[in-house]
């Protein structure tokens, strides 16, 4: 009759300096990471044996360096996009206050505007979802994050108008996980 019992660990010697390491990586298989482990063992043991080779390892690698190449390329593009809407919305600004002001008529010389004067409201932020923030604010989400967590609400306030093209300074509700513009 087979008995089912497993086997007893085997116990092995290893340098005293290196004690501290094993109990580490018997913690880490104890709590279930065992394929983790054994991938990260044999990526440092590549490091150390050259015959090992880890074609998938370096293919991984250049597909991360592309997406983060990828990456920061859209967050440039984003924030020309808006920087261009910035822009356009200033010049419509000026054109309208220029109709207004009756000083365009459209190539029409002789109309005339009426007596009622179109008061344009000024275009007002209300608030911003963490990544629309932080990229306004030229920093990556988690950065933005890692500031409101260090600083308090009035040096994260100060922070944010130093870095906000408008000088805005930000302040995040928690309730609802937006951050909203503090006026002077």
């Amino acid at each position: 009759m087979p008995t089912n019992k497993t086997p007893p660990s085997e116990m092995i010697r290893v340098p005293n300096v290196l004690i501290p390491v094993v109990r580490q990586l018997a913690k880490i298989h104890r709590d279930g990471h065992t394929t983790a482990l054994l991938q990260g063992l044999q990526e440092l043991i590549a490091q150390f044996d050259s015959s090992v080779k880890l074609e998938a390892t370096s293919e991984l690698q250049q597909v991360e360096e592309k997406l983060g190449e990828l990456k920061t390329h859209l967050c440039q593009q984003d924030q020309q996009v808006a920087t261009k809407l910035e822009v356009l919305g200033k010049q419509l600004e000026k054109i309208e206050k220029a109709i207004v002001s009756g000083r365009y008529s459209g190539g029409n010389s002789r109309q005339r505007y009426s007596g009622y004067q179109y008061q344009q409201q000024p275009v007002e932020i209300t608030s911003f979802a963490p990544e629309n923030l932080a990229q306004r604010l030229g920093v990556t989400q988690q950065s933005l994050t890692t500031e409101w967590e260090t600083k308090t609400e009035q040096e994260f306030i100060s922070w944010s108008r130093n870095r906000d093209p408008s000088s805005l300074g930000w302040k995040l509700n928690v309730k609802d996980g937006l951050y909203y513009p503090v006026r002077q």
